[in-house]
This record gives C-alpha cells, structure tokens and sequence, in this order.
C-alpha cells in the first residue's frame, strides 16, 4: 500500500478513504450509557483496487451523541506520480494541508515550562508544513473523562456514571466536539491513553471493555470523515529490576493492541518502544535507588520531570520521536509528512 502521494515515484495501490487498516469496527458500547456517543456508526471504509479508485463506504447513521451523521469513508483517487492517500490522489505536486488530531493525557499535553512537558508538544518540529498538528491532550484524563463529562459515581456495571443531555445522549467535552466538527478527509487521528483509566475510582476509572469500546467509537468518528485513526499504547514509567527496565501500565497495554485488532486500526507499541529507550540510556538502577524525583540526578533524572511517569523537556522530544518512527514503520499516510 502506498502512502501519500509523493510526486515522482511509481503510482501504488490508491489507499481507502481512512487507510487500509482502518476501515473496520463499529461503534463502540461505552459500558453502561457510554455506548451513546457521538459521531454514529460511518459505513466501513472504502477499499482500493491497484492503481484504481477506491469504493466509498455506505452512508453512516448520525449517532445519538451529537454530532451530524457519519459519512461513508471515501475511496482513494488514483495517483498519477504517487499513492493515493486519505481520497487525495498524487499528482507529483505538493501534498494536500492535512491536521494531526492528538487526544491524551499528560504525557502527551503540551505541559509547560519547565516540565512536565508531553510528547505531544514535539510533534510538530517532526512534520513538514503541510501538516498542522491539534494537540489537545489533556492532563489528568481516562479516555472517558476527556470524552465526556462524567460523574464521581459508579453505576452497576462497574463504570462511572456520565452526565446526559436531555435528549438522554452523553454530553460530550469540548475537545472531543472540535475534533468531530474538524475532522476531514487525509487528517490522521492519534490516540493514546491508559495511565489514569487504571484508576479504582470514579470519575477517572474506566475498565477494558468501556475502554476498548471508547477507542473503537473515535477510530470510527474519524473513519466516518475520511481521517486516519492511530493508536498508542502508553509509554511504561522507568520501573527497574536491577539494571534492566521493565514495562509497566498492566492491562491497558494489552487492551489498545486488542482495540485495533479488532477494529482494523493501526497500534504504535510506544510501551515496548520506550522500556527498550530506558534500556539502551541505562537508566537503571535509579541514581540513590528507589523512585524518580526532583533531586534525580544523571541521565534519568535529565529525560523525567519529578516523578516516574511525566518527561522533562529533554525526554519529550525523544518519545516524540518514538512515534514518528512508528508511523513510518507502519507505512501510514502520515509518513509521507515526516521531515
């Protein structure tokens, strides 16, 4: 499969309308009222024959979330000097202007300065001027806080309860609302969460299955206008065992892999690729042992902010650059953008 239309080079296989790994998977049940979501159930990407348009997909039915009604995913143009990509099909000139739409925590968020700065905030010095990026990663949030407005109360399923619109439908966050109402054909969507889902209490609390379903609903919101959905596992903390780092986040690791499997979406391993980062910095054991903090000293204590989970301004960077090898590992669209 081809990427975006890079002028000169062969015509490949034009791309389906939100990338070829992207086009299934329906809208997800949330857990409890969450299934609600905005966005609708988009009928499944197009696919693409060699060197041929792709077929668009069948029209979406607007969800009860808000949101207008998903459209079907376009195919991709023929290229005539490159791939097509995301319905754009090359013509040896300039690369259509795309948005890289970024949803997170922390780690990702622009943060300020000195620390603790996100991976997020790096992103754009790795990507050429014709693609803009739209961090709004947040500090703090599950995937369903930054999602929806949700309570500090737990409801029978073992999920917390979120707020309703009177028409009964979820009431949504800004950010979220913003991405459907941008959101277009060529974008690619990153996702990347599981650091505060694992909480044990509500609001921030959200389990595997709501979680799954949560990244499979927005993978399906940006499928349904034309956009490339990516998801990321979250990057471990620096835990070591004697002078190895291990991997940490638990089962929200295992969770993203599944969500994309089962939703056709592309996963960036950024766990394992940052445990093997900690490994080859040697990073561990911790400088006076124990865990990271303000006073760390030497190069872990250079790459972290003042714990074991945030990164310095020096760290982000690098992680940032963990995902822009991911994305050209995986041959996304998006890497025909990367500097």
């Amino acid at each position: 499969m081809g990427t975006a239309g890079s002028g000169g080079t062969a015509g490949a296989a034009g791309a389906a309308g939100s990338g070829a790994t992207a086009g299934a998977g329906g809208a997800g049940q949330g857990g409890g009222s969450a299934g609600r979501a905005a966005g609708g159930q988009g009928g499944a990407a197009g696919t693409a024959g060699p060197g041929s348009a792709g077929t668009g997909g069948g029209a979406g039915r607007g969800g009860t979330g808000g949101g207008a009604a998903g459209r079907g995913g376009a195919g991709g143009s023929t290229g005539t000097a490159g791939a097509a990509a995301a319905g754009a099909g090359g013509s040896g000139g300039a690369l259509p202007s795309v948005t890289v739409w970024i949803a997170g925590d922390s780690t990702v968020a622009n943060g300020s300065a000195p620390c603790p700065i996100g991976w997020g905030a790096d992103f754009q010095a790795l990507l050429t001027s014709r693609a803009t990026v739209m961090n709004s990663a947040i500090a703090g949030r599950s995937v369903r806080t930054w999602l929806y407005s949700v309570q500090s109360v737990m409801d029978a399923t073992g999920e917390c309860v979120l707020d309703l619109n009177p028409d009964g439908t979820p009431v949504l966050q800004p950010a979220w609302q913003a991405m459907l109402n941008g959101m277009k054909a060529g974008d690619t969507l990153i996702i990347q969460f599981g650091i505060n889902d694992s909480d044990s209490t509500c609001p921030r609390h959200v389990g595997t299955t709501a979680f799954e379903a949560s990244y499979g609903m927005m993978a399906q919101a940006a499928v349904d206008r034309g956009a490339q959905p990516v998801f990321v596992t979250p990057p471990s903390s620096i835990s070591c065992s004697g002078t190895k780092a291990v991997a940490t986040r638990g089962a929200y690791v295992p969770a993203t892999k599944d969500a994309g499997s089962k939703d056709g979406v592309p996963v960036i391993d950024l766990n394992a690729a940052t445990v093997a980062l900690y490994n080859a910095m040697s990073f561990c054991p911790i400088p006076g042992g124990g865990d990271v903090t303000a006073s760390t000293t030497g190069p872990v204590g250079d790459f972290f902010c003042d714990d074991h989970t945030h990164f310095s301004a020096t760290g982000a960077p690098q992680i940032a650059a963990l995902i822009a090898q991911g994305i050209r590992s995986l041959n996304l669209p998006l890497a025909a953008y990367l500097k």
